[in-house]
Formats: structure tokens, C-alpha cells, sequence
């Protein structure tokens, strides 16, 4: 079921403020709580939430293949869904995620933040929310997963996961889990959800080894 609080695919904005920051990927369902303090980025935090609401999640690319001013080119659009303002000048937030986007082009500015022209058509299919798969997946999913936790050593909330559909399930460990930089752009860039299930898959199966490099927290 549609989240009612997020836009439907044809009120999608032409125009997206970014927020660059590596290791962040949020994914459509998901959620993700963001510490915001850098003026430019509490101007973006304010100018959001007095229109649409939404920013993009994009992760930096410092490789020469960088194609728009070291960012890669597919983010994330998310909402913001909770806001507090501290004393000490800062801003959290926690952004649910909407759709992803490939960045059409860049857009002059005068806020400090970095504003685009997303092109959302690759990813439609982010709002197919009847999206339906086998129970073998679904387990294959949970094992991999438990394999991968107890490798690491690491703890979650397997009950609560259990309530999610798989689809969801594999936008929402995309977000939390601490795979690498590199890891989770490749799931993020996917279309398909069988291709991002197998992505995640294989990149569970690999740190749940002694084969696998270093992970990226």
C-alpha cells in the first residue's frame, strides 16, 4: 500500500535540492535519520519543508569516470518525515524514501546547495507496490541474512523485518546494513527488484565469509 503521505510518480518534482554524503543511501520505504548542522544544508532542510518536502540522497564520486561534478549520477528522492530543531543550532531529520532518479542535469543555485533536474523515468517502477515474490526468496533472504548477522556479530530486529514484504525487506537492509560505499550504489543503480535481490544476495553471502574484504561502516 501507498505511504499517503508521499507524492504520487506524476507529482514528482522537476526540480530536487541533493544532499552528497557517502556511505548514506536511502531506498524507496526505507528510512534514515540525518544530523544536518552545515548552514547550506539547513538552508535545504528549510526550503524543503516549505515545498515539496523532498531532498535527494546522492553519494560522491571521486573516480575520473564522474560524470556531474563528482556525484554519481542515480540518488535517491526521500521525504522528510520527522523534524527537530536543538539548541545548539542543529537540525535532525528522519527521510523515508520515495523514488530513485537519475540526475538530468544540473541547476543554478544561490542557497549553497546543490539543486538538479532528476529524471525519474528509469525508475517508475519504484511505485509498483502489489510487487509480488516466491517464498523462496523470501526465505533465501532471511538465511543469507542470519548468516551474514552472526558473521558479524551484529544484532537487529529480525521480528519487525519478518512483517515486511521482501521487496521492502531488501530496500530496507540496502539502507541499514553497513555494506560498503561501493556495495550499496550497485543495489541502489538496479532497476529491477530481482536484480537488487541478487545484488544483495551475493553481497550478504560474500561478508558472511572469511573470502570477503573489509566492510565499510
Amino acid at each position: 500500500m501507498q505511504n499517503p503521505f508521499i507524492p504520487d510518480y506524476l507529482q514528482l518534482p522537476s526540480m530536487l535540492p541533493i544532499f552528497p554524503l557517502s556511505g548514506a543511501v536511502v531506498m524507496p520505504g526505507a528510512q534514515l535519520p540525518l544530523n544536518i548542522f552545515e548552514p547550506r544544508y539547513l538552508n535545504m532542510v528549510q526550503d524543503a519543508l516549505g515545498s515539496h518536502h523532498l531532498i535527494g540522497m546522492i553519494q560522491p564520486d571521486d573516480s575520473e569516470n564522474s560524470a556531474i561534478h563528482q556525484l554519481h549520477t542515480t540518488g535517491c528522492a526521500a521525504r522528510i518525515s520527522f523534524y527537530n530543531e536543538t539548541l545548539d543550532g542543529r537540525i535532525e531529520i528522519i527521510i523515508t524514501g520515495v523514488c530513485r532518479f537519475d540526475i538530468q542535469t544540473e541547476l543554478p543555485s544561490d542557497r549553497g546547495y546543490r539543486l538538479i533536474k532528476p529524471n525519474w523515468e528509469r525508475f517508475e517502477s519504484d511505485y509498483d507496490f502489489n510487487l509480488t515474490t516466491t517464498e523462496e526468496k523470501r526465505n533465501s533472504i532471511y538465511s543469507s541474512l542470519d548468516r551474514y548477522l552472526t558473521f558479524n556479530a551484529l544484532e537487529t530486529d529480525t521480528d519487525q523485518l519478518k512483517k515486511l514484504t521482501t521487496s521492502h525487506l531488501v530496500n530496507v537492509l540496502t539502507t541499514a546494513l553497513p555494506l560498503s560505499h561501493e556495495d550499496k550504489q550497485s543495489i541502489l543503480d538496479a532497476v529491477s527488484f530481482d536484480e537488487r535481490f541478487l545484488l544483495l544476495m551475493t553481497k550478504l553471502e560474500m561478508a558472511s565469509s572469511n573470502n570477503t574484504g573489509h566492510l565499510t561502516h
